[in-house]
């Protein structure tokens, strides 16, 4: 084993610079059998040894999410990431990145050593530069410039080519580690290295001083000598290193690292081989479950395959090493998958000893699609059925729900502000108000699915509807709302859509007996699965990635959550509202008897919601007026902080604290008041600084009103009513989804018709368009036929 280290110029900034150092060759002494290498185990038919040495490591992390702690990494490269598409060189801007990934987890403590192949590669192609040049000139002169470029360039050995290219590749990482003054380590080991007991302490002894001295180790098998493998060499319980993955694998358990990180150029593992029809990335691999994989060829460069990675990943992972194979060359996610994976993202396949008590969230996906789709089969009484069994629920069982929704409120006491603590509260009032909602959405759902809404004739016999028909499966994420579990999934049955929930940990108890009950409403017709409630722990963001599953996303929290989602969903819609930035206009014509009222409802009645007042927009001439005054003294009165707008400050000698910024959804007994000259200049700074939920304008004015509601571009838009009216329920909806501000199917408060998509069904009789052509026997009718009445009962 040859071992040299090298270092930059540059002095690092805090740290000692290292003194050039070169490691103790491996002793030659003989080499030792332990009992370690006879006592193998196995799982189902690929063997497996025993940890060697007298190995105290703990176990691997079980989930995903412990990944951020791992302290000690091994990155290994294949040779389809170092190398360029033509196998030829190296792909150097995306060596670049993941020396930047691994720099980055380096100085933050973590202990990074790499395995990376790419010696032969880049020494082909300093080989083939050198023949070409080595070409004379003479021949050159005689082939003609046509010729020379056709040239024949001998098949060059790989042994060759590695020896030429070790010193390249090692000056090329040694450089790219300089740019964040890194030092960087070359070690190469053949098998005999880890067969020899003297060798392996050897090498285990110099890994373990380079990383105390905060060195990268870059590791590769010494290509240049090593013998071809020899098949099936690892069936005597030791795994053979006869390819850069075994190695990664074996470097991995002698060094007790905490987290292998296999990179090639496929996403992870499939459960039959990438690119055919019904190819599934795997996101979680357990012991004994290659049995159910079929493997397909290797990658287009290196020695080992997708088989060959399985293999060695099940050995480090029984050796206590958690273990990720990811792609690490594809564009957009290239730049930072060491990252990602490391901040325990869902990236590859991770490999895991524990298995979850339940089903993973891709089968939840799964079995909503499925029972969503016989929910839809079902007749419009029997999903009704089924929602007013689930509000007879709430009220039957209304002791264990508030017993549940007890403990949540203790754990989060001290914990949660008092507005989300609001939020997450249950009570007799919000159960029996639940369950008279539950009931209206029944009510309502009895032709809400297959309504015709269009017939026409296209031509004779031809003849063409129009119907509803569900989205599909959705997705909905509530922060501290226990009480939105049995609203969205009432609407969800009525509407035929299968759904996932995904709350908050902090209502963690009120949740899982809310859904409990709402699998048992479902159980009366078999579609107990038609709504899945995600335990695991899947982040947010992982969640959104799965558009193979999931059709719209709807976020029930804070404007962070809304805004979060928006920016991690991949090809999903979402359907909401970032912010609930509401305005109220108080024009010179309001009535003083109905501005106090509409104030203090909208701002105190319930701060913490979407639709309370945020900016309170008074006319100029009310400046200094007893309406004026009534106002100020009820919002101190209901401890109301007051922020001044610019121009209400600038009529202020001693004015209240000046707002940070027009566009601030304070949720909380916080209010912003600005001065405006005319309803105009209203219209105006709500389009500037609103977010299109709901505005207001307090007026006795007919026309000044109708002007605001015509031009005010806010999904509602009200007179003389409080901005707490923008609710589902208070609409007559039953319950609401959400609140949408987009401009696209659905605005506003979201019920049932907003979860409705529609399909077009031709009905004919042995109709081609050829008979519809300009000497066609037939002609075009397009007759519009009358529709079916809607059953409003």
């Amino acid at each position: 084993m040859l071992s040299q280290v090298y270092r930059s110029g540059v002095q690092p900034f805090g740290r000692r610079l290292l003194p050039w150092v070169q490691s103790p060759g491996l002793s030659r002494s003989h080499r030792v059998q332990t009992s370690a290498t006879r006592h193998v185990r196995s799982w189902s038919n690929i063997p497996f040894i025993t940890v060697p040495l007298s190995r105290t490591h703990g176990k691997s992390f079980a989930h995903r999410s412990e990944l951020k702690h791992a302290k000690r990494i091994v990155v290994k490269l294949g040779s389809a990431v170092v190398t360029r598409g033509d196998e030829c060189g190296l792909a150097l801007g995306r060596l670049a990145s993941i020396v930047e990934q691994v720099s980055v987890l380096q100085n933050q403590g973590r202990e990074m050593m790499l395995v990376t192949s790419g010696a032969v590669a880049f020494g082909k192609q300093r080989l083939r530069h050198e023949i070409l040049l080595s070409q004379s000139v003479r021949q050159a002169l005689h082939s003609g410039q046509n010729q020379l470029k056709e040239m024949a360039i001998p098949v060059l050995e790989a042994r060759a080519c590695a020896a030429a290219g070790q010193s390249g590749l090692m000056a090329l990482y040694e450089a790219m580690f300089t740019q964040y003054s890194i030092c960087a380590a070359q070690i190469l080991v053949t098998n005999l290295d880890f067969h020899d007991e003297q060798k392996r302490r050897n090498l285990n002894g110099t890994l373990h001083e380079l990383l105390r001295m905060n060195i990268v180790p870059i590791i590769n098998t010494n290509d240049a000598v090593v013998p071809p493998a020899e098949p099936n060499s690892d069936l005597q319980g030791v795994i053979s290193v006869k390819d850069n993955d075994s190695l990664a694998a074996r470097l991995a358990v002698e060094m007790k690292t905490d987290l292998l990180i296999v990179l090639s150029d496929v996403e992870g593992l499939f459960d039959s081989p990438p690119g055919s029809d019904d190819a599934k990335l795997i996101d979680i691999f357990y012991p004994g479950d290659q049995q159910s994989v079929t493997f397909g060829t290797k990658s287009r460069v290196g020695m080992g395959g997708m088989e060959a990675k399985v293999k060695a990943a099940l050995w480090a992972l029984q050796g206590g090493t958690s273990v990720v194979i990811a792609n690490g060359t594809h564009p957009k996610v290239s730049g930072h998958v060491i990252t990602d994976i490391v901040e325990g993202k869902k990236v590859g396949t991770f490999f895991s000893e524990v298995k979850p008590a339940g089903p993973t969230v891709e089968q939840q996906g799964e079995m909503a699609r499925s029972g969503g789709r016989m929910l839809a089969t079902l007749e419009p009484e029997q999903r009704a059925e089924i929602i007013y069994h689930l509000a007879d629920l709430l009220t039957d069982q209304r002791d264990e729900i508030l017993l549940a929704n007890k403990k949540d409120l203790e754990e989060a006491e001290g914990r949660l502000a008092a507005p989300l603590l609001k939020r997450l509260s249950l009570s007799t009032s919000k159960l029996n108000s639940l369950a008279i909602g539950l009931r209206q959405i029944a009510a309502s759902s009895q032709d809400s699915v297959g309504r015709v809404l269009r017939r026409t004739r296209v031509a004779k016999n031809l003849e063409l509807e129009q119907v509803t028909v569900p989205i599909g499966v959705l997705l909905v994420i509530f922060e501290s709302r226990p009480d939105c579990l049995p609203q969205v999934a009432a609407l969800a049955i009525a509407s035929g859509n299968g759904l996932l929930l995904k709350g908050g940990k902090e209502a963690a108890h009120s949740n899982r007996i809310l859904h409990l009950l709402t699998q048992e409403a479902l159980s009366i017709h078999g579609v107990k699965e038609a709504v899945q409630l995600v335990n695991t722990r899947e982040e947010v963001e992982d969640l959104c990635r799965l558009d193979k599953m999931i059709d719209l996303i709807i976020p029930r929290g804070s404007s962070q959550l809304v805004r979060d989602i928006q920016k991690a969903a991949k090809g999903i819609p979402v359907m909401g509202h970032s912010e609930g930035i509401c305005h109220m206009y108080v024009d010179s014509e309001a009535s003083v008897d109905k501005v106090t009222r509409l104030v203090r409802d909208s701002k105190c009645e319930y701060p913490a919601a979407c639709n309370a007042l945020e900016t309170l927009l008074i006319h100029r001439d009310l400046l200094r007026t007893p309406l004026f005054d009534q106002i100020i003294d009820m919002l101190r009165v209901e401890q109301v902080k007051i922020h001044a707008g610019p121009k209400f400050a600038s009529y202020l000698t001693f004015s209240p604290s000046e707002v940070k910024s027009l566009r601030t959804e304070y949720g909380d007994l916080e209010l912003c008041i600005e001065v405006v000259d005319s309803v105009q200049e209203a219209i105006d700074h709500i389009h500037k600084y609103g977010s299109s939920h709901t505005d207001v304008i307090v007026t006795e004015n007919e026309k000044t009103a109708e002007f605001f509601l015509q031009h005010v571009d806010s999904a509602c838009v009200f007179w003389n009513a409080s901005t707490r009216f923008s609710d589902g329920y208070r609409f007559g909806l039953g319950a609401e989804v959400g609140i949408s501000t987009s401009r696209i199917h659905a605005r506003g408060p979201v019920g049932l018709e907003g979860l409705l998509t529609t399909k077009w069904l031709l009905r004919g009789q042995d109709h081609v368009v050829s008979d519809f052509s300009e000497h066609g026997s037939l002609k075009y009718l397009h007759e519009n036929l009358p529709v079916p009445q809607r059953n409003t009962n």
